[in-house]
């Protein structure tokens, strides 16, 4: 969240025996085909942009790309994006922490640490492989039935989505006359979302449709055992994360060339941007056409800034689980508390 603020999606899981470990199940012939569609319909979009772009330029596409990403610091920018994403590491590990700690077992922050930063390896490939990854190891290390994991991930998932809604709002109010019309729907959402809450927390609990016996789900065992402080907590973990980010991609900005833009409107626009990159498309093509749309006249800059942001920090989290690898290999294999 993911990206960048990238925050993680729901296991997509069968519903196994209440002691087994949950497994990723394979996605339907739909799932698997709609998010290249989309894929495919932003990046044709973004070629079409794109060439317009060079021909203003007198350049053809691939030469007026290539002066784009020559004229980046890319020193300058490793040294602001490694530490961003670190910290994300960090504080992603601290709100899987703390979740698990509450609806699951108790478990240390640093054993959380490389499980967590391992499923990095494997969201690559796919996010429910990675979350399969930790319902696993979760369950082989502490006898935690995999689909309590499923639950807790999924409760990640909800609190996400109020996290993103709340800064985003935050942003509008400040930022209001700079920011895209579109973007004028920003308190309409959010305060449906905000008056929803309580019906859903009832619906949670079983206060609201008790008979229909969907509180008693086994994923929804977190959402069911869940108070309202407790949603608050998680978005207030997860707010260093976005604060950071919106200095991070102000600053970097910058570095691709694009001057003037504020840390306000860019506190504006990330968390829509968030929920673009959570939207499961191939190399986050939807954030990156949201980049373009947002910037007009920065064509070039604003693709080759939105894939690399993006990318990098997918694989830079990667790069982080490799450190862990072994550690978590030796713990789920061979039983080690080491």
């Amino acid at each position: 969240m993911s990206d960048d603020v990238e925050g993680p999606d729901p296991p997509d899981i069968e519903a196994p025996d209440a002691g087994a470990p949950a497994g990723p199940r394979s996605p339907g012939l739909a799932a698997r085909i709609v998010p290249w569609v989309v894929a495919l319909a932003c990046f044709g979009y973004l070629g079409w942009k794109l060439n317009g772009a060079a021909a203003r330029e007198g350049m053809t596409l691939l030469p007026y790309l290539l002066s784009v990403f020559a004229n980046v610091p890319w020193l300058t920018w490793l040294a602001l994006m490694i530490p961003y994403s670190a910290f994300f590491f960090l504080i992603d590990s601290l709100v899987v922490w703390r979740v698990i700690n509450w609806f699951n077992a108790p478990v240390r922050y640093v054993d959380i640490l490389p499980i967590r930063g391992s499923s990095y390896i494997l969201s690559i490939i796919n996010e429910q492989v990675g979350k399969g990854a930790m319902a696993l190891y979760l369950n082989r290390r502490h006898g935690i039935p995999g689909w309590e994991v499923g639950s807790s991930m999924l409760f990640i998932m909800f609190c996400e989505f109020y996290y993103l809604l709340s800064w985003g709002l935050v942003g509008w109010i400040f930022q209001r006359d700079a920011l895209p019309e579109v973007f004028g729907a920003i308190p309409t959402i959010a305060v449906i979302a905000y008056i929803a809450f309580p019906f859903l927390l009832a619906i949670f609990h079983g206060k609201i449709g008790g008979r229909t016996g969907l509180s008693e789900r086994p994923l929804l065992k977190a959402f069911r055992e869940s108070k309202a402080s407790q949603y608050v907590t998680i978005i207030i973990l997860r707010s260093p994360a976005l604060i950071a980010a919106v200095f991070v991609y102000t600053i970097a900005l910058r570095l691709f060339g694009v001057e003037g833009v504020s840390f306000g409107y860019m506190l504006g626009v990330l968390p829509v941007i968030f929920f673009g990159a959570a939207t499961p498309t191939p190399m986050r093509a939807i954030a990156i056409m949201i980049w373009v749309e947002l910037f007009p006249g920065y064509e070039g800059q604003m693709t080759a800034f939105g894939f690399v942001q993006h990318n990098f920090f997918i694989f830079f989290n990667a790069a982080i689980g490799l450190l862990f690898l072994r550690r978590a290999n030796r713990e789920l294999f061979e039983g080690s508390t080491g």
